[in-house]
């Protein structure tokens, strides 16, 4: 019998017809419930407003003193008939001090609800529905009372619900015999509908076979043996037999869309009618300010492609954009009858490789030129010398030692040329060792303290923590503050002051070495380039001091491979900071 469509259609409806008529009987059941006992929670308002502007109108703080009183008024109350149970209870004592209940002087805990008297007391108009046993349920409701904007006492009003759940339940039986008698009709009529139904699927199982050759989007589960059931498996043939030819195309066009959203270029697809179908997140990294492509990019694709393709239509551009180096690669696409319905573009960041070129060049330059200036040095006077042209035993004695200072110079450029490609090949091994930080700056200082003193320089120390024990290299180290602070010794005038301090970190695993001078300063375009290889302020200035323009590259690499950071602040004509920051223990 259940095999049958219009069995279960029957069934279905009934029950359909029997749900909802249990939620509108169970929704009509609570409706009357609420409103009931929101008829009652007003009751209990109004009553409660009554008793309140009598007790507020009470001359005193404490009305313990005037329970007689209100008492009174209470009697009265219940003399007209309130069939609500009324409980004063004074704030101070917590004790009911009046009642229209023979529960007078009786614990509050025993016959009252303790939260409700809770909140009360804290000033809060508070309701709650209490069921005192199986046949009584009551609501319960608490209002504070007030005089001269001071907490007297509260107001506890509960009312018996008996006769309220009594009609409750007499309406939910007359409810219930309405269900039964509609039930009955809805079998008769689910029936009728059903037989109704069933016809015209039998002639939809028919016209299922031809979705073989049509549109087909789903797969239908197979639950009986019914008609319904019939279709069914017509349908999920249909389905089977599409899928062996979607799944092929469905994996060529995932392994496509994960090509295009995880490759290193950007990628954007615009169609013959200006509008971009495609765009991977590559490209909106590259072009966009947010997470979306502006509109009017549309416009200046098309204007590199027209400027810069070929009679092909295939070509290259490099643009910039976003403050990046673009290199735009581009391409018609074409459909199955070939013609070209969109441009394809694809963008490569060569921002970097762009820098690095720029970079070898200057280095290229700037190294050709600092071997070239001690070279021509060389050259001249032994070139002088060997001609013959100095006689005399001094001025010989003093070309050569010209000649031996420009090759100590070039010894000096190739052995820190040297020590840059130890670190930037990771050749370079420290040997670490616990050193106190303090002996090697006071070494430092001792060493340079002739050149300061030939200056008339005051090199002042402020040790904050003057006791630090690290795992460092000493020779580096101790490289590094000679390079930091013979800088400041160079570019500081005569008579300047040049401060360090050793103090505290930012966080208990470091510390740091803070070098202060008051001398030429640095122009705040330079900064950022300070440290770069040959990078010099004022090169006039920067050769007359001597040095190969890559002592701050070095002193950078080798705080960093102890896991440290090199800072500087400076002012130009004020001053410059160094702030070295090292770990304790690596």
């Amino acid at each position: 019998m259940l095999k049958s469509i219009r069995s279960r259609f029957t069934i279905i409806y009934f029950l359909l017809v029997f749900i909802a008529m249990i939620i509108s009987g169970v929704f009509i059941v609570q409706s009357l419930e609420e409103y009931n006992l929101n008829v009652i929670s007003k009751r209990l308002d109004d009553i409660a407003q009554i008793m309140i502007s009598e007790l507020s109108k009470v001359e005193t703080d404490d009305l313990s003193r005037v329970r007689v009183e209100i008492q009174e008024s209470l009697d009265r109350h219940v003399d007209i008939g309130l069939r609500e149970e009324i409980f004063i209870i004074d704030n101070f004592s917590h004790k009911i001090i009046a009642t229209s209940t023979e529960n007078l002087n009786r614990d509050v805990t025993e016959i009252l609800n303790d939260s409700l008297v809770i909140e009360g007391m804290i000033g809060r108009i508070v309701e709650k529905n209490i069921e005192l046993s199986d046949a009584v349920k009551t609501k319960d409701k608490v209002y504070p009372i007030y005089s001269n904007n001071k907490q007297l006492g509260i107001v506890y009003l509960r009312y018996d619900l008996s006769d309220i759940y009594e009609s409750i339940s007499k309406a939910r039986m007359i409810i219930f015999r309405a269900i039964v008698f509609s039930l009955l009709i809805t079998i008769i009529i689910g029936f009728i509908i059903s037989k109704s139904i069933t016809d015209p699927i039998n002639e939809v199982t028919k016209k299922a076979s031809l979705l073989a050759e049509g549109d087909f989007n789903q797969r239908v589960e197979i639950r009986s043996e019914d008609e319904i059931g019939m279709l069914s498996s017509t349908f999920n043939f249909l389905v089977d037999e599409l899928k062996k030819s979607i799944s092929e195309i469905s994996r060529e066009k995932s392994k496509l869309e994960a090509i295009i959203n995880y490759m290193e270029d950007g990628l954007i697809a615009i169609n013959a009618e200006g509008k971009i179908i495609h765009s991977n997140p590559k490209a909106i990294k590259m072009l966009a300010n947010g997470d979306q492509l502006d509109d009017d990019l549309i416009g200046d694709l098309l204007s590199i492609y027209n400027s810069g393709r070929v009679d092909s239509g295939v070509g290259s551009k490099s643009i910039t954009a976003n403050g990046r180096i673009l290199k735009v690669n581009f391409a018609p696409y074409i459909d199955e009858d070939s013609n070209k319905v969109g441009i394809i573009f694809v963008l490569q960041d060569i921002t970097e490789t762009e820098k690095l070129e720029t970079m070898r060049r200057e280095f290229v330059a700037n190294v050709s030129h600092e071997l070239k200036t001690p070279i021509t040095s060389i050259k001249s006077y032994t070139e002088t010398i060997l001609d013959g042209r100095v006689d005399d035993l001094e001025m010989q004695r003093v070309f050569l030692e010209v000649v031996n200072t420009e090759a100590d110079r070039m010894s000096r450029l190739v052995s820190d040329l040297l020590e840059l490609s130890n670190f930037d090949s990771d050749s370079i091994k420290l040997k670490r060792s616990a050193f106190y930080v303090e002996e090697i700056i006071n070494n430092c200082i001792l060493k340079l303290k002739v050149t300061a003193d030939q200056k008339k320089q005051q090199i002042t120390t402020h040790f904050s923590i003057p006791t630090i024990q690290a795992m460092i290299d000493k020779d580096k180290i101790e490289q590094v503050f000679l390079n930091i602070l013979s800088n400041a010794i160079k570019y500081t005038s005569e008579a300047g002051v040049i401060d360090i301090d050793l103090r505290p970190g930012e966080s208990e695993e470091v510390f740091d070495i803070v070098i202060a001078d008051s001398g030429i300063g640095i122009p705040e375009e330079d900064i950022d380039r300070i440290f770069e290889r040959f990078y010099r302020v004022d090169k006039a200035r920067t050769r007359a001091h001597g040095g190969t323009g890559l002592g701050l590259s070095i002193a950078k690499e080798i705080v960093e491979a102890h896991q440290g950071r090199i800072r500087i602040e400076s002012e130009n004509n004020i001053g410059t900071k160094v702030t070295i920051t090292l770990p304790y223990s690596l």
